[in-house]
Protein backbone atom coordinates (compact mmCIF):
# COMPACT_ATOMS: atom_id res chain seq x y z
CA UNK A 1 0.00 0.00 0.00
CA UNK A 2 2.74 2.40 1.14
CA UNK A 3 4.44 2.14 -1.88
CA UNK A 4 1.57 2.81 -4.13
CA UNK A 5 0.27 5.72 -2.50
CA UNK A 6 3.64 7.40 -2.22
CA UNK A 7 4.14 6.97 -5.38
CA UNK A 8 1.08 9.24 -6.34
CA UNK A 9 1.40 11.86 -3.46
CA UNK A 10 4.46 12.56 -3.82
CA UNK A 11 6.61 14.18 -6.81
CA UNK A 12 10.57 14.34 -5.93
CA UNK A 13 11.08 17.15 -8.01
CA UNK A 14 8.42 19.15 -6.60
CA UNK A 15 9.04 22.60 -4.77
CA UNK A 16 8.41 23.84 -1.38
CA UNK A 17 6.02 26.33 -0.55
CA UNK A 18 8.41 29.16 -1.66
CA UNK A 19 6.82 32.08 -0.12
CA UNK A 20 8.15 33.22 2.87
CA UNK A 21 5.95 33.27 5.71
CA UNK A 22 4.36 36.69 6.70
CA UNK A 23 5.21 38.93 9.53
CA UNK A 24 2.72 38.56 11.98
CA UNK A 25 3.28 42.08 14.65
CA UNK A 26 4.29 40.84 18.06
CA UNK A 27 5.33 42.74 21.28
CA UNK A 28 2.51 43.82 24.01
CA UNK A 29 0.37 46.36 21.58
CA UNK A 30 -2.35 48.22 22.84
CA UNK A 31 -5.32 46.79 24.51
CA UNK A 32 -8.39 47.03 22.46
CA UNK A 33 -11.93 46.80 24.57
CA UNK A 34 -13.73 43.89 23.51
CA UNK A 35 -16.74 45.14 21.56
CA UNK A 36 -14.27 47.06 19.52
CA UNK A 37 -12.43 44.06 18.66
CA UNK A 38 -15.77 41.90 18.28
CA UNK A 39 -16.50 44.81 15.62
CA UNK A 40 -13.45 44.34 13.92
CA UNK A 41 -13.59 41.34 13.66
CA UNK A 42 -17.36 40.55 12.42
CA UNK A 43 -15.76 43.05 9.48
CA UNK A 44 -12.90 40.70 8.78
CA UNK A 45 -15.44 37.81 8.61
CA UNK A 46 -18.51 39.41 7.12
CA UNK A 47 -18.34 37.45 4.09
CA UNK A 48 -17.59 34.22 4.97
CA UNK A 49 -19.40 34.54 8.21
CA UNK A 50 -22.55 33.72 6.00
CA UNK A 51 -21.37 30.24 4.45
CA UNK A 52 -22.99 27.07 4.79
CA UNK A 53 -21.13 24.88 2.76
CA UNK A 54 -18.01 25.41 0.29
CA UNK A 55 -16.92 22.85 -1.88
CA UNK A 56 -13.65 23.23 -4.09
CA UNK A 57 -10.84 21.72 -6.00
CA UNK A 58 -7.28 22.04 -4.21
CA UNK A 59 -4.54 21.88 -5.58
CA UNK A 60 -2.13 20.47 -2.40
CA UNK A 61 1.87 21.42 -2.59
CA UNK A 62 4.69 21.27 0.51
CA UNK A 63 5.88 18.84 2.99
CA UNK A 64 4.93 17.07 5.84
CA UNK A 65 6.28 14.39 8.12
CA UNK A 66 9.41 14.42 6.29
CA UNK A 67 7.89 13.67 2.44
CA UNK A 68 7.51 16.37 0.02
CA UNK A 69 3.63 15.96 -1.45
CA UNK A 70 1.90 17.44 -4.39
CA UNK A 71 -1.54 16.36 -5.16
CA UNK A 72 -5.24 17.03 -5.56
CA UNK A 73 -7.77 16.86 -3.77
CA UNK A 74 -11.68 17.20 -3.82
CA UNK A 75 -12.85 18.89 -0.38
CA UNK A 76 -16.68 19.94 0.56
CA UNK A 77 -17.32 21.22 3.57
CA UNK A 78 -20.45 22.47 6.35
CA UNK A 79 -20.60 24.36 9.08
CA UNK A 80 -20.04 23.69 11.87
CA UNK A 81 -18.26 20.77 11.24
CA UNK A 82 -18.29 18.48 8.82
CA UNK A 83 -15.98 17.60 6.24
CA UNK A 84 -14.79 15.24 2.98
CA UNK A 85 -11.33 15.46 1.21
CA UNK A 86 -10.81 12.77 -1.28
CA UNK A 87 -7.14 12.56 -2.65
CA UNK A 88 -7.58 12.50 -6.52
CA UNK A 89 -4.91 9.82 -8.10
CA UNK A 90 -3.53 10.58 -11.78
CA UNK A 91 -5.62 7.58 -12.63
CA UNK A 92 -7.83 5.05 -11.09
CA UNK A 93 -9.55 5.39 -7.55
CA UNK A 94 -8.83 7.79 -5.25
CA UNK A 95 -5.84 7.30 -2.89
CA UNK A 96 -8.21 7.98 -0.01
CA UNK A 97 -11.94 8.83 0.93
CA UNK A 98 -11.81 11.06 4.18
CA UNK A 99 -15.31 11.64 6.09
CA UNK A 100 -16.12 13.71 9.26
CA UNK A 101 -19.14 15.08 11.34
CA UNK A 102 -17.93 16.08 14.54
CA UNK A 103 -15.79 13.64 16.75
CA UNK A 104 -16.13 11.49 14.22
CA UNK A 105 -14.07 10.15 11.37
CA UNK A 106 -14.17 7.47 8.65
CA UNK A 107 -11.17 6.96 5.93
CA UNK A 108 -11.47 4.47 3.13
CA UNK A 109 -8.26 3.60 1.07
CA UNK A 110 -10.38 2.35 -2.09
CA UNK A 111 -7.13 0.86 -3.56
CA UNK A 112 -6.45 -1.53 -0.69
CA UNK A 113 -10.49 -1.82 0.11
CA UNK A 114 -9.23 -1.00 3.71
CA UNK A 115 -11.29 0.92 6.22
CA UNK A 116 -10.88 2.59 9.25
CA UNK A 117 -14.38 3.40 11.04
CA UNK A 118 -14.65 5.94 14.43
CA UNK A 119 -12.14 7.29 14.31
CA UNK A 120 -10.95 10.48 15.49
CA UNK A 121 -10.74 12.92 12.74
CA UNK A 122 -8.12 15.09 13.92
CA UNK A 123 -6.15 11.92 14.67
CA UNK A 124 -6.79 9.88 11.11
CA UNK A 125 -6.01 12.92 9.05
CA UNK A 126 -3.21 13.15 11.17
CA UNK A 127 -1.89 9.49 10.17
CA UNK A 128 -3.21 9.76 6.45
CA UNK A 129 -2.10 13.10 5.51
CA UNK A 130 -0.28 14.75 7.91
CA UNK A 131 -2.06 17.60 9.37
CA UNK A 132 -4.28 17.23 12.65
CA UNK A 133 -7.04 19.14 11.25
CA UNK A 134 -10.48 18.01 12.68
CA UNK A 135 -13.68 18.64 10.98
CA UNK A 136 -14.50 22.25 12.37
CA UNK A 137 -10.87 23.02 11.95
CA UNK A 138 -11.02 22.29 8.32
CA UNK A 139 -14.25 23.96 7.80
CA UNK A 140 -12.56 27.22 9.54
CA UNK A 141 -9.61 26.53 7.09
CA UNK A 142 -10.92 26.25 3.96
CA UNK A 143 -13.52 28.86 4.59
CA UNK A 144 -11.19 31.08 6.03
CA UNK A 145 -13.67 32.25 8.65
CA UNK A 146 -12.67 30.45 12.30
CA UNK A 147 -15.40 30.36 14.87
CA UNK A 148 -14.71 33.51 17.72
CA UNK A 149 -16.99 32.14 20.14
CA UNK A 150 -18.07 34.15 22.93
CA UNK A 151 -17.92 38.05 22.33
CA UNK A 152 -17.16 38.49 26.01
CA UNK A 153 -13.89 36.39 26.24
CA UNK A 154 -12.25 38.41 23.42
CA UNK A 155 -8.98 39.73 23.80
CA UNK A 156 -6.90 41.88 21.53
CA UNK A 157 -3.98 43.95 21.43
CA UNK A 158 -3.66 47.12 17.96
CA UNK A 159 -0.21 47.23 16.87
CA UNK A 160 -0.24 50.93 15.26
CA UNK A 161 -3.16 51.33 12.41
CA UNK A 162 -2.64 48.56 10.07
CA UNK A 163 -3.07 45.32 12.59
CA UNK A 164 -5.07 43.75 15.43
CA UNK A 165 -4.84 40.49 17.34
CA UNK A 166 -8.09 38.96 18.93
CA UNK A 167 -7.18 35.89 20.74
CA UNK A 168 -10.00 33.97 21.43
CA UNK A 169 -10.47 30.62 23.39
CA UNK A 170 -11.95 28.56 20.33
CA UNK A 171 -10.45 30.40 17.59
CA UNK A 172 -6.75 30.83 18.85
CA UNK A 173 -5.18 33.76 17.64
CA UNK A 174 -6.45 35.54 14.62
CA UNK A 175 -4.76 38.52 13.24
CA UNK A 176 -6.39 40.90 10.76
CA UNK A 177 -4.98 43.69 8.46
CA UNK A 178 -5.82 46.41 7.22
CA UNK A 179 -4.54 48.71 4.24
CA UNK A 180 -5.24 52.25 5.61
CA UNK A 181 -7.18 53.39 8.26
CA UNK A 182 -10.61 53.31 7.79
CA UNK A 183 -9.90 50.67 5.46
CA UNK A 184 -12.07 47.35 6.49
CA UNK A 185 -10.33 44.97 8.30
CA UNK A 186 -9.04 41.30 6.49
CA UNK A 187 -8.68 37.71 8.35
CA UNK A 188 -5.19 37.23 7.38
CA UNK A 189 -4.02 34.47 9.78
CA UNK A 190 -4.26 33.16 12.62
CA UNK A 191 -2.47 30.46 15.27
CA UNK A 192 -4.26 27.59 16.79
CA UNK A 193 -3.01 25.48 19.41
CA UNK A 194 -4.49 21.68 20.31
CA UNK A 195 -3.75 18.83 22.31
CA UNK A 196 -0.97 17.09 22.90
CA UNK A 197 1.40 20.39 22.53
CA UNK A 198 0.21 20.57 18.07
CA UNK A 199 0.22 23.97 17.13
CA UNK A 200 0.10 25.31 13.38
CA UNK A 201 -0.63 28.81 12.04
CA UNK A 202 -2.77 29.71 8.99
CA UNK A 203 -2.48 32.34 6.18
CA UNK A 204 -4.94 33.37 4.28
CA UNK A 205 -4.66 34.86 0.55
CA UNK A 206 -6.09 36.11 -2.79
CA UNK A 207 -9.71 36.34 -1.18
CA UNK A 208 -12.49 36.35 -3.60
CA UNK A 209 -16.16 37.02 -2.94
CA UNK A 210 -14.71 36.75 1.16
CA UNK A 211 -13.18 33.23 0.38
CA UNK A 212 -9.69 32.60 0.18
CA UNK A 213 -7.70 30.82 -2.59
CA UNK A 214 -4.64 30.48 -1.62
CA UNK A 215 -3.88 28.97 2.26
CA UNK A 216 -0.77 28.39 3.91
CA UNK A 217 -1.01 25.77 6.89
CA UNK A 218 2.16 25.12 8.96
CA UNK A 219 2.74 23.92 11.71
CA UNK A 220 4.53 25.60 14.92
CA UNK A 221 6.89 22.75 16.01
CA UNK A 222 10.48 21.70 16.08
CA UNK A 223 10.90 20.56 12.64
CA UNK A 224 14.24 19.32 12.44
CA UNK A 225 14.93 17.83 15.87
CA UNK A 226 13.42 17.15 19.41
CA UNK A 227 9.16 16.58 19.92
CA UNK A 228 8.20 18.07 16.89
CA UNK A 229 10.54 16.22 14.60
CA UNK A 230 8.69 13.81 12.17
CA UNK A 231 5.73 15.83 12.78
CA UNK A 232 6.09 19.31 11.17
CA UNK A 233 4.40 19.76 7.71
CA UNK A 234 4.03 23.31 5.67
CA UNK A 235 1.43 22.99 2.86
CA UNK A 236 -0.10 25.62 0.50
CA UNK A 237 -3.50 25.20 -0.74
CA UNK A 238 -4.71 26.40 -3.65
CA UNK A 239 -8.54 26.43 -4.05
CA UNK A 240 -10.34 26.36 -7.89
CA UNK A 241 -13.81 25.47 -8.99
CA UNK A 242 -14.84 27.08 -5.31
CA UNK A 243 -18.83 26.81 -4.59
CA UNK A 244 -20.50 28.16 -1.56
CA UNK A 245 -23.75 27.50 0.11
CA UNK A 246 -24.87 24.90 -2.62
CA UNK A 247 -26.94 22.22 -0.43
CA UNK A 248 -24.77 19.51 0.93
CA UNK A 249 -27.12 16.45 1.83
CA UNK A 250 -25.70 14.89 4.97
CA UNK A 251 -25.12 11.60 2.85
CA UNK A 252 -21.88 13.50 1.49
CA UNK A 253 -20.03 13.06 4.90
CA UNK A 254 -20.80 9.27 4.94
CA UNK A 255 -18.83 6.59 2.67
CA UNK A 256 -20.20 3.41 1.09
CA UNK A 257 -17.86 0.98 2.05
CA UNK A 258 -17.04 -2.25 0.23
CA UNK A 259 -18.58 -5.29 1.55
CA UNK A 260 -15.02 -6.85 1.54
CA UNK A 261 -13.29 -3.87 3.25
CA UNK A 262 -10.50 -5.18 5.59
CA UNK A 263 -10.56 -2.78 8.78
CA UNK A 264 -6.64 -0.95 9.28
CA UNK A 265 -6.03 0.37 12.46
CA UNK A 266 -5.26 4.04 13.78
CA UNK A 267 -1.76 2.33 14.49
CA UNK A 268 -1.54 0.41 11.51
CA UNK A 269 -2.24 3.52 9.37
CA UNK A 270 0.43 5.52 11.09
CA UNK A 271 2.77 2.34 10.42
CA UNK A 272 2.15 1.70 6.75
CA UNK A 273 -0.03 4.73 5.33
CA UNK A 274 1.30 7.33 3.61
CA UNK A 275 3.09 9.24 6.44
CA UNK A 276 4.66 6.51 7.65
CA UNK A 277 8.77 6.90 8.31
CA UNK A 278 10.37 5.89 5.66
CA UNK A 279 12.52 2.65 5.74
CA UNK A 280 15.85 4.07 6.31
CA UNK A 281 14.65 6.38 9.10
CA UNK A 282 13.43 3.19 11.33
Amino acid sequence: MRAEVLALLSALAAASCGTPLMKLPSGPGAPVPPQEAAAALAQATASCAALRTLTAEIAVSGSAGGHRLRGRLSAGVAAPASARLEAVAPFGAPLFIFVATGDDATLLLPRDSRVLRHGRPDAVLDAVAGVPLGAADLEATLTGCPAPGDVQGLRARQFGEAWQQVTSASAGELYLHRSAPGAPWVLTASVRRADQGRAWRTEYRDHQNGVPRTIRVTSLESGESGAGAGRAFDLQLVLSQVETNVPLEPAAFTIQIPGDAAPISLDELRRSGPMAPRSHDR
